[in-house]
């Protein structure tokens, strides 16, 4: 396994990191204990969750799963990173009730100590917001974080699934301040077919010292050779939901048929490559896997190993040309 510190800190993190989403919903305790056990094994350390992992009525289940596999011991939580995150409501439907999400000192507050409850720790290393907070100050917001870095319970501070202008109103938001060290990392949207991170979010992100995280690097399947599946009879994922979408779309889909056809001539699976191409991409820190099986965690480890040529690469941006930088992408 390859490191790199995050963002502008002095943490060692894997260049892959393992999401924990599936774990619960789509994959029982006994198998996500044996993944994370695999990816330890492996020297992947940096793992990714959040508060509503679980969904429903069992949001918060994710977090339990880790925290029960930390309390088998043999350092598993002194060997991991351990981010989750902050801002979905975790109130119940039927008896709704205010401040029970987004980013508010007392929901920050009352979110931590629920967290680090269900994980079994008393410390977060990442607290990622999960989203933007439009209704509340980031003065509100980083000293309720700054508290929480007092106390020991979090050491760094984290967004997701923020605008370029967001991340720099909370960086100077915190440079005011003086005490708060601000965000150290953006967890975004960023694969080859959506490259829109491209244009403001990850300039951004290394103008101010974040480490990006891409999430849904296959782009829900879509880049994990989709087409190839479905004709194949074994679509999984690709049936539905983005993938699907996109294959019904004749542009998207010459596109993946492209794609995968580059590939075949190179021998390499399209999956693996998905992933090596982020690992060379300015900013990444290294992409979220999402397995829900061990076999699933085996093949995405293969892409930190793939070394892609400069004439596979410049073929990629020619089938998945990138939007260029702002302004130049909407202007001259």
């Amino acid at each position: 396994m390859e490191y790199t510190q995050l963002g502008r800190t002095g943490l060692k993190v894997s260049r892959l990191v393992l999401g924990t989403m599936n774990f619960g919903p789509v994959t029982d305790e006994a198998d996500s204990h044996a993944i994370m056990d695999a990816a330890l094994a492996a020297g992947v350390n940096f793992f990714d969750t959040a508060n509503v992992y679980g969904w429903g009525e069992n949001k918060g289940r994710t977090e339990e799963i880790l925290g029960s596999w930390f309390a088998k011991g043999g350092e598993r939580r002194e060997k991991v990173v351990l981010a989750t995150k902050v801002y979905a409501n975790m109130g119940t439907a039927d008896a709704p009730w205010p401040n029970q999400d987004k980013l508010s000192a007392l929901n920050i507050r009352r979110a931590v100590e629920a967290s680090l409850k269900r994980l079994g720790t008393d410390y977060i290393d990442l607290y990622q917001f999960h989203h933007v907070d439009r209704a509340t100050p980031w003065d509100e917001i980083w000293q309720a974080i700054d508290v929480l870095i007092q106390q020991g319970k979090i050491l760094y501070a984290g967004s997701s699934n923020f605008a370029g202008w967001h991340i720099a109103r909370a960086n100077e938001a915190a440079r005011r301040r003086l005490t708060t060290y601000g965000l150290v990392s953006e967890q975004c949207l960023y694969n080859l077919a959506e490259r829109r991170a491209e244009m403001e979010v990850i300039p951004a992100a290394r103008e101010y010292g974040l480490g990006v995280i891409p999430w849904s690097p296959l782009h829900g399947g879509l880049l994990g050779g989709a087409i190839r599946k479905a004709r194949e009879g074994g679509a999984g994922r690709t049936a539905s939901g983005r993938s699907a979408d996109a294959l019904r779309n004749a542009k998207q889909r010459e596109q993946i048929q492209s794609y995968e056809d580059l590939l075949d001539k190179h021998g390499l699976e399209p999956g693996d490559v998905a992933l090596a191409w982020l690992l060379t991409r300015p900013g990444v820190t290294g992409p979220i896997v999402g397995p829900r099986t061990a076999a699933q965690l085996e093949s995405a480890l293969r892409a930190v190993e793939l070394d892609l040529s400069d004439e596979l690469l410049a073929s990629l941006d020619e089938i998945f040309p990138g939007p260029g930088p702002s302004p130049e992408a909407f202007a001259w």
